[in-house]
């Protein structure tokens, strides 16, 4: 009987060991590979791009000087544009200044400039020419300025605005002869000759752009400084022919002006006053009042930028 107990506990702890033993779970092999994900990469906000900076050097002969004043204040205040257009007068300084040729090295080109050295006589009246100048003295000169530097091999980016005498459009050269560039941009009709560059006519590019701000643009300009030295004609009384001919221009230049100034984020117009077009004896006193007019505008243009370099 004892026997017979100790066999069905033998029998019952056996029992409980299998059913112990079929209710353990499992383990849980998994087939997949270790976790291999590589880290999410953040990516890095680019750097702002560079404000670049476009001078637009008006029209107006010898009131150019001017233009001169402008630049020595601009990079006295370390604001040195990186595109540079000039129509007729601003063409002749913006070249020299796209040159590499700072603001005292300007002024003194400018001072010890002889105006014989940019004016070649024409005789219109023995011959086909239509122009009392023949404009290839100016062309010279520039070119011995800038040591034969092409349009395309300047410091700064330079662009050079004529007039299309066939079509009325305006050409900005940006390539080629330096000095037949500034002289086609310089031709004013009836005073230089028009100058022929391939198959096409060029005279001065006051016609079109007497401020060349929305071309400034168009070459790549986010701001936009304009220096206009156009004059009032109520305030330029004329006393040759000469002065008739540039009195017409500062009449035709001011509709023009009027819309494409709107464009400019800051515009810098020099005082100076009654000075000629061909007053090439005022060019200190033109000098000057560039200067003085630059310097009421530092403020303007220094809030304008920041506040662009901002957005």
């Amino acid at each position: 009987m004892l026997f017979v107990r100790i066999r069905v506990f033998s029998i019952l702890f056996s029992l409980i060991a299998v059913l112990g033993a079929c209710s353990t779970p499992a383990p849980i092999v998994s087939s997949a590979p270790p976790s291999t994900a590589l880290p999410v990469a953040i990516a890095q906000p680019k750097p702002p791009r560079p404000v670049k900076i476009g001078l637009a050097l008006g029209g107006g002969a010898a009131r150019g000087f001017a233009h001169i004043g402008v630049i020595k204040i601009l990079e006295s205040q370390g604001i040195v544009p990186d595109i540079v257009v000039g129509t007729s007068a601003g063409s002749v300084v913006g070249a020299l200044y796209a040159a590499g040729n700072n603001g005292f090295t300007l002024q003194k080109m400018a001072l010890e400039m002889e105006e014989g050295a940019i004016s070649d006589w024409s005789v219109p009246l023995f011959s086909r020419s239509s122009g009392v100048f023949k404009g290839e003295a100016l062309q010279n000169y520039i070119n011995k300025a800038v040591h034969d530097l092409p349009l395309e091999k300047m410091k700064i980016p330079f662009g050079a605005v004529a007039t299309d005498l066939r079509s009325g459009t305006p050409m900005v050269f940006r390539k080629g002869n330096t000095g037949l560039a500034v002289r086609a941009s310089s031709a004013v009709p009836s005073v230089f000759q028009p100058v022929q560059v391939g198959t096409h006519t060029y005279v001065d590019g006051g016609l079109v752009s007497p401020v060349p701000v929305r071309i400034a643009r168009e070459m790549g300009a986010d701001f936009v400084i304009a220096v206009n030295i156009s004059s009032q004609p109520n305030v330029q009384p004329a006393s040759s022919s000469l002065e008739v001919l540039l009195q017409t221009f500062a009449i035709m230049g001011q509709s023009i002006n009027q819309y494409e100034l709107k464009e400019a984020d800051v515009v810098i117009k020099p005082n100076l006053g009654t000075m000629k077009g061909a007053d090439f004896g005022g060019r200190n006193l033109a000098i000057l009042a560039g200067e003085q007019a630059a310097l009421a505008q530092l403020a303007e243009i220094r809030q304008k930028l920041q506040a662009m370099r901002q957005r």
